[in-house]
């Protein structure tokens, strides 16, 4: 799925304009990434965390050449799915995941705006 098709998909379902969903895409996605530049954890209840990791220095080998390559250390965004996600993937349970975010937007009621 594109970023053009979720915003559509959104818009159908809760009857915005494109352009509007399309802004709260885009800023949801500015929001992550601004934290992640950051350097802080981005934790999305019933769907997953959002984080960096430092992969250590290391020595690489050029596959053409053999050759040793020295490579640096990096940071790199990691996402690890919650558990509601997991469940949902593994078998599919639509139930479960829709329980999982009614409860989500039960314990925080200011969470779910279209109410």
């Amino acid at each position: 799925m594109t970023k053009r098709e979720l915003v559509i998909q959104v818009a159908e379902r809760l009857g915005y304009t494109q352009n509007e969903v399309a802004s709260v895409v885009q800023a949801t996605l500015d929001a992550i990434t601004d934290s992640l530049s950051e350097g802080q954890r981005l934790e999305i209840r019933n769907f997953g965390v959002f984080e960096l990791k430092t992969r250590d220095a290391r020595i690489g080998r050029n596959p053409r050449t053999g050759q040793e390559v020295p490579i640096t250390e990096k940071r790199v965004a990691s996402f690890k799915p919650g558990k509601a996600l997991k469940e949902l993937v593994q078998g599919g349970n639509i139930a479960a995941w829709e329980q999982a975010q009614l409860g989500a937007s039960e314990d925080n009621p200011s969470s779910n705006p279209v109410e």
